[in-house]
């Protein structure tokens, strides 16, 4: 007997980066400098009963935080499993199938992905040569809604603020800029949800160090959030998840900020240490590096082979094959190093 299935689902892999076990793992970008101190506490605070039962439904607790945190009120904040369980719920809330996504490309690799999965039409254009969004290519798609990631995931390259406006200012519907790498980069653009046609994801997974966690939000005009809200329903966020970001949002941003300078200070001195290897890498304003590099998987996977772990693209429009590689603590850093040195003789 052969089972009903989608034919757009067929070919649709499981997202299955490489994660074989190494002592010094750069592929995933998150904090790699510890637990935030209120998380801890929470965590050794939370009893049996707040296990066993359901946490508030639509997270108000967290929505309170996070409105606090950027400045809005918490009818303008969603909240979901991660930033890209909040992308997955805008999708499905403005798009019905067969619409079409537009996004550069590359980007997230969730985007096609999630494209396909909503049914959706994926439309990727290439970002330009100096590495900004292409704002013509985008727009000519007519895409109802546009997604950008700035600072980019993969790249570290950021948008322009000149090209944002003008994409933000003639798309015909919903403009998505999913910040998750916000708190690392020179310049915000979360004063943009004061639009009406913009939603700005973020993300605790990585200046905030609670990936394990999964807690995302997004900061919008509060009609584009109760749409998504619809498509994201109750109970996205674990209990302890809430509590842990509540805590975390209120009490350890001078912590966050600490540890997210320290990110980029690291992130300098591997930039020079990798010129002086003679590789190239590319402007970044997130807390990792891209290094354009042929033939990067097989230099990942030896690189592997000496107990690190980093993040190997193949064939990336306008870039080509690259390795990303995430900053930690510099004794990580340096094994990195070493590991890349050697993997590339």
């Amino acid at each position: 007997m052969s089972l009903p299935s989608r034919a757009s689902y067929r070919d649709i892999p499981l997202y299955s980066p490489s994660k074989a076990k190494c002592s010094v793992d750069l592929s995933d970008n998150t904090n790699l400098f510890g637990m935030p101190p209120a998380a801890e506490r929470v965590l050794r605070e939370t009893g049996a009963a707040q296990v066993s039962r359901y946490p508030v439904g639509y997270a108000q607790e967290l929505k309170r935080a996070v409105a606090a945190y950027t400045g809005v009120e918490p009818s303008a904040v969603t909240t979901g499993c991660g930033s890209d369980d909040v992308i997955d719920s805008t999708l499905r809330a403005f798009l019905e199938p067969g619409d079409v996504l537009a996004f550069p490309d590359p980007t997230f690799v969730m985007l096609p992905y999630f494209s396909k999965v909503n049914a959706l039409r994926a439309a990727p254009v290439p970002l330009e040569a100096d590495l900004d969004i292409d704002v013509d290519g985008l727009l000519a798609t007519g895409a109802k809604l546009i997604y950008v990631c700035t600072p980019n995931n993969p790249t570290g390259t950021a948008a322009s603020r000149a090209a944002l406006e003008r994409l933000v200012d003639k798309a015909p519907g919903v403009v998505l800029l999913d910040e998750a790498y916000a708190e690392f980069a020179r310049e915000s653009h979360l004063d943009l949800a004061a639009r009406p046609n913009v939603l700005v994801t973020r993300t605790l997974s990585k200046a905030f160090g609670l990936a394990g966690m999964r807690v995302g939000y997004a900061v919008g005009n509060p009609t584009l959030i109760a749409e998504v809200e619809k498509a994201r329903g109750p109970y996205k966020v674990t209990g302890l998840s809430e509590r842990m970001a509540a805590a975390v949002l209120s009490e350890d941003v001078p912590w966050m900020k600490a540890r997210a300078a320290e990110s980029l200070a690291i992130r300098e001195r591997l930039v020079a240490e990798l010129q002086g290897l003679g590789l190239k890498t590319l402007p970044t304003e997130a807390n990792f590096v891209m290094v354009p590099l042929p033939g990067a998987p097989a230099v990942a996977e030896r690189m592997r082979q000496r107990d690190v772990n980093v993040r190997a693209f193949q064939g990336l429009t306008v870039v080509g094959d690259a390795l990303r590689i995430g900053c930690g603590p510099w004794p990580m850093m340096e094994a990195a190093l070493t590991a890349l040195r050697e993997a590339l003789r």
